[in-house]
C-alpha cells in the first residue's frame, strides 16, 4: 500500500522547505484548513491522516504496530521521506507532537524544526510534575471511553475545544471524535493518555516552538513551561484562548507565533 494512500496524503505548494502538519486525537488533516493553506505561498505543505482516522485507509491499522507512539512516528518518517525534499518544518497538534519528538529524535536530519501546539509529554501528574490529571481522573476517562464512547464524545469535544464564543468548533470536533471507529479511538486514548515521554524530551535537539493556550483543560501552561526548561532549544509562546485547539479558534494568534519563529530561524 502506498504512503499517500495509507495516510492520505495531500500536497499544497512548491516552496523548497516543507511544512508537515499531523492533527491530534479525535481529529483528521481538516483541521489545519485555517493554518495550512497560509503557508502555501511560501512552502510545500503536505498534511495527512494519522492511520485510523479521517480518509487514512482503516485496513492499514495494526493494532500491535500502533499500540505505541512509535508506530504513527514510523509512518511519518515515511510521509516525510516521500513527499519531501530536505529538512522539514514539523507541525504537531497535541499528541501528533510527541509523535514529531520520537520521529525528530529517529531522524534528527529530516527536521529542520519542530512547532508544538498544546502538547503534553504526560498528561498525568507526578510528583512535583504537574501534567493537569490525577491517575483516577485517566482511569475514569478511559472507563467512560470503553463504555460509552460517542457518549464521552458528544459531551467532552465543546470542553475539549473550549472557545466558548465559537460554539460550532465544539460541535464540529464531536463529530470529528464520533466519525472515528470507536475500537481504534479507545486504543489511541490509551497509548496518548498513558503515554510518558519526558525522558526523551532533552533528546530534541532542533529549534522547537511549543504553542500553549492560556486556558486548556487537556495541556495547562504548567506543562508547556516545563517543556521549555526540558527541551534543549526551545520557545514558549502563550496564545490567548480558551481550549486545546488555538490553530482553529485562535488561528491568527497561533500564524503570529509560528512566523515570528520562523523568522527567527530565516525561513521568511
Amino acid at each position: 500500500m502506498s504512503v499517500a494512500r495509507r495516510n492520505n496524503v495531500k500536497v499544497m505548494g512548491e516552496g523548497a522547505v516543507a511544512m508537515v502538519f499531523a492533527h491530534g486525537f479525535g481529529c483528521d488533516q481538516n483541521m489545519w484548513r485555517l493554518l495550512a493553506p497560509r503557508y502555501a505561498s511560501r512552502f510545500r505543505v503536505v498534511t495527512y491522516d494519522l492511520v485510523g482516522a479521517g480518509q487514512s485507509d482503516l485496513s492499514a491499522y495494526d493494532p500491535g504496530k500502533y499500540n505505541h507512539l512509535s508506530g504513527h512516528a514510523d509512518d511519518l518518517l515515511e510521509v516525510i521521506e516521500e513527499f519531501a525534499r530536505g529538512p522539514v518544518i514539523f507541525i504537531g497538534h497535541s499528541v501528533s507532537a510527541m509523535i514529531g519528538l520520537l520521529a525528530g529524535i529517529r531522524a534528527p536530519e529530516r527536521f529542520a524544526a519542530h512547532v508544538m501546539i498544546g502538547p503534553s509529554p504526560r498528561y498525568i501528574d507526578d510528583g512535583a510534575y504537574t501534567g493537569g490529571f490525577t491517575q483516577a481522573d485517566i482511569d475514569s476517562l478511559l472507563e467512560t471511553l470503553d463504555s460509552n464512547y460517542l457518549g464521552w464524545a458528544s459531551n467532552m469535544a465543546p470542553a475539549i475545544m473550549g472557545a466558548p464564543d465559537q460554539p460550532e468548533l465544539g460541535l464540529e470536533l464531536a463529530a470529528s471524535f464520533c466519525r472515528t471507529d470507536p475500537d481504534i479511538a479507545k486504543q489511541f486514548a490509551r497509548v496518548t493518555f498513558l503515554s510518558d515521554n519526558r525522558a526523551d524530551l532533552p533528546k530534541l535537539s532542533a529549534p522547537t516552538l511549543i504553542v500553549q493556550s492560556s486556558d486548556d483543560l487537556i495541556a495547562p501552561v504548567a506543562v508547556g513551561e516545563y517543556m521549555l526548561r526540558t527541551l534543549p532549544n526551545a520557545q514558549l509562546r502563550i496564545v490567548d484562548n480558551v481550549g486545546h485547539c488555538p490553530h482553529l479558534s485562535a488561528p491568527s494568534a497561533s500564524v503570529e507565533a509560528i512566523d515570528d519563529f520562523l523568522t527567527a530561524l530565516g525561513n521568511r
